[in-house]
């Protein structure tokens, strides 16, 4: 693994064995922030990655100019793991070791962009947009991503607008 673009381009990501991830591949990756390329400005934005594995996503984002990130993740190695790399890149990142619907049902604060990759054996994804929405967890004209299966269908949900398939991941876009 390893990030694409922006300051830390080209940085490898050495995962260590035994983490219970299922990285985005660099080609689902480099495919999203194409899209996101043609329709945001990375500079000052605060994200949120729920969910957030070995942090890839958040990674590339701070590379790329982000202004904060919160990474969100129950798992106690993930968490370390991510703490380890902020450390190595020199990133001032907030980590946080939670359950990811209950940090959203607890959080106060906003971002611009919220980030999910969730397991995809996950039982009450579909809930997700909803809570967060309902929340008021994003700013005004902010997005939510959510990576998952194709078998998931987000069009019913609140402020759904597409889903973008590359290889075996999909990518469900929201607007605030």
């Amino acid at each position: 693994m390893r990030i694409i673009s922006g300051k830390y381009k080209g940085k490898n990501l050495i995962v260590p064995k035994g983490l219970p991830v299922r990285p985005t591949t660099d080609y689902a990756k480099e495919s999203l922030f194409n899209i996101l390329n043609n329709t945001i400005s990375f500079r000052e934005l605060n994200i949120l990655e729920l969910f957030a594995g070995t942090g890839n996503i958040g990674f590339e984002f701070m590379s790329r100019g982000a202004k904060s990130i919160t990474s969100v993740d129950l798992d106690f190695k993930c968490i370390q793991f991510i703490k380890k790399m902020n450390k190595e890149i020199g990133i001032e990142g907030r980590v946080i070791r939670s359950e990811a619907f209950r940090f959203v049902k607890s959080n106060k604060d906003k971002y611009n962009l919220i980030y999910a990759d969730p397991p995809y054996e996950i039982d009450n994804l579909l809930l997700l947009p909803d809570l967060i929405f309902d929340k008021g967890l994003l700013q005004e004209e902010g997005l939510l991503i959510i990576e998952h299966k194709k078998e998931i269908d987000f069009s019913l949900a609140k402020n759904y607008t597409s889903t973008r398939q590359y290889g075996k991941v999909n990518f469900s876009f929201f607007n605030s």
